[in-house]
């Protein structure tokens, strides 16, 4: 066996591991009884160590140094296990094993905090995820990744290559036109009505499950649950989905899944050949979520697929509070300064990331400390947002993310909001008959060009050459900004 064989065969083999870690934690957000909490994290840590164990054997690096790839897909998935190697081997294997039992219990202490709007039941916690993240990035700095800083060294792990100066200086460059739309927007004469009435749970996972088959999901390779944050699972043959259900807000379950139907699509319809290789899954969450969020806004909020949902919702839920539609599509698009991230309206989505960021790139070097950070929270979204926080479920307690120490993940969601845009207006330029398919609740040529154009190559490429090479262009913000003013300009009658 070549050294590059042995190496293919052992990753085989802790990637299938990885895998069942991630089972692991499906199971905990979707059915794992409460009283598990404690051995889950056990369970987390004992699979972490064994995972942390193989990444840093020193037989990969022999092999690696050995290995001679066959073709190009070799060489990139060589390249894929060195940098893993080496970020690895930079975590010590006590630190690994401790920041996988505490976020592991850290997720069942943020679901009781958010529930009970207790912010004081969860900072203890969070404050061990925090110095446990702050440690984890400091020995991936010392070792060279971020470019010797902490905060980059995480980002590094979502989005290679990406940085904070870079991010904040897109951010920069979108925030003017972003606000200038809000503020427009906002002042509208005649904004669309909000969808009023109660919307049984079965009946909206029914239409859910309906929403799902219409982007292609593919229910022989995966599921649908609830959770308390939606969230999608696994890769290859088996890539799951989660929702939620508020009964009177049927749009909170509905694009939450379809939005994870773009990232279960998108591991789904990774070429075969890579499947349990480095190449087997999304290169990067921005690209990742450049899926999700086409799938959800570009694709799932335009005008001929929501009038196909419409017909659906009449259907299923008998006469609604909206008429039309046209009237229809506009309330699907309504524009207000809500709380909730994950329910924002597409113009003011951005903000919400753009605030996330700068709290953490403050607690990460900024002197913010976990104690101030509800207040510092409460500050900035008055500030943006022209709204007081009335509870902290509806603020600091929101979002799952740093309960499970995913530090450096949030402008991720920007920066697949921006490749959505680049990748929507080819798209559109390829498919001239599109909203006919979308008006018959048929998303599939949608995700068919998807599949051929980012999907199939996994971890192939560089990010943001997946996004060129799919586009043309090197990625930019501007289709994005031109796509929202264009679209709610015309919504508003502005």
């Amino acid at each position: 066996m070549t050294a590059f064989a042995a190496l293919m065969a052992f990753q085989r083999e802790t990637e299938a591991l990885a895998q069942i870690a991630g089972r692991l934690g499906w199971d905990q957000e979707t059915v794992m009884p409460e009283g598990a909490a404690e051995q889950r994290g056990e369970e987390m840590a004992a699979i972490e160590g064994v995972l942390h164990a193989r990444r840093t054997d020193p037989r990969v690096g022999d092999w690696l140094d050995a290995a001679e790839a066959p073709d190009p897909a070799g060489a990139r998935a060589l390249e894929l296990i060195d940098r893993a190697y080496r970020r690895n081997a930079a975590v010590p294997a006590r630190l690994a094993s401790e920041f996988a039992r505490v976020t592991s219990l850290a997720q069942g202490i943020w679901a009781e905090a958010r529930a009970r709007d207790d912010v004081a039941h969860f900072l203890p916690t969070l404050e061990k995820v925090v110095a446990l993240s702050r440690e984890k990035g400091q020995a991936l700095a010392a070792a060279g990744f971020g470019g010797g800083d902490a905060y980059d060294a995480l980002l590094d792990d979502y989005e290679p290559e990406a940085t904070a100066e870079s991010i904040a200086a897109m951010f920069d460059r979108m925030r003017p036109r972003l606000v200038a739309l809000r503020e427009a927007v906002l002042g509208a004469a005649n904004p669309p009505a909000p969808l009023t009435g109660q919307f049984a749970e079965a009946r909206q996972i029914g239409l859910a499950r309906d929403l799902a088959t219409a982007f292609g999901y593919d229910w022989s390779r995966g599921r649908l649950d609830l959770a308390v944050h939606p969230f999608s699972s696994g890769s290859g043959n088996d890539a799951r989905i989660t929702t939620r259900v508020v009964e009177t807000d049927p749009f909170n379950c509905f694009y939450s899944t379809i939005h994870e139907v773009g990232h279960a699509t998108y591991e789904l319809g990774i070429d075969a050949a890579h499947f349990l290789t480095p190449l087997g899954q999304g290169v990067s969450m921005g690209v990742h979520e450049s899926q999700s969020r086409i799938y959800e806004n570009q694709l799932g909020r335009s005008r001929a697929f929501t009038g196909w949902l419409h017909g659906q919702m009449h259907a299923v839920f008998g006469g609604l509070s909206i008429g039309s539609a046209e009237e229809f599509y506009r309330t699907v698009n309504r524009v207000s300064a809500g709380f909730i991230r994950t329910e924002a309206d597409e113009v003011h989505y951005n903000l919400h990331i753009m605030m996330r960021f700068d709290l953490e790139r403050a607690l990460f070097g900024g002197g913010l400390e976990v104690a101030d950070l509800e207040d510092a929270w409460n500050t900035r979204f008055a500030r943006d947002f022209g709204v007081a926080v009335d509870r902290p479920a509806h603020g600091v307690l929101q979002d799952v993310h740093w309960s499970v120490g995913l530090f450096g993940y949030f402008p991720t969601y920007t920066l697949g909001n921006v490749y959505a845009g680049c990748l929507h207006a080819a798209l559109r330029a390829d498919l001239s008959d599109l909203d006919t398919a979308l008006g018959s609740g048929d998303a599939r040529p949608a995700t068919g060009w998807l599949r051929e154009k980012v999907q199939r190559h996994g971890g192939l490429y560089r990010p943001a050459e997946v996004i060129e090479r799919a586009c043309g262009a090197a990625p930019s913000e501007e289709p994005l900004l031109d796509y929202l003013e264009a679209k709610f300009r015309a919504i508003y009658g502005l």
